[in-house]
């Protein structure tokens, strides 16, 4: 799938079959916040951990988003939320099942 796929995914009524991170990042983008905070902390220890670093960061938890970016071996962003989460969801699209 590439990007633009997933994003016309937006408009469906689920996710279609993807990761947890991936999934969370769906329900993100639809406004499910909580949604997407369950699926990224059922994914902990994987892609989650940057997922859910991001959700922290988007809640404005500067605190909390910057240990599980350390979790996830990742820089704390600097980047726009918008332009972050296009490159999670590249990244993940792109990394090995």
């Amino acid at each position: 799938m590439t990007p633009a796929e997933f994003r016309a995914t937006l408009t469906g009524p689920a996710p279609p079959g993807l990761s947890p991170a991936l999934a969370a990042l769906w329900r993100d983008a639809r406004g499910d916040w909580e949604g997407a905070h369950q699926l990224a902390q059922a994914d902990e220890g994987g892609p989650g951990d940057w997922v859910h670093g991001y959700l922290h960061r988007k809640e404005g938890d500067a605190g909390n988003a910057a240990y599980w970016y350390r979790r996830a071996r990742r820089p704390f962003p600097v980047l726009s939320l918008e332009a972050e989460w296009a490159e999670i969801v590249e990244t993940l699209l792109r990394s090995p099942k």
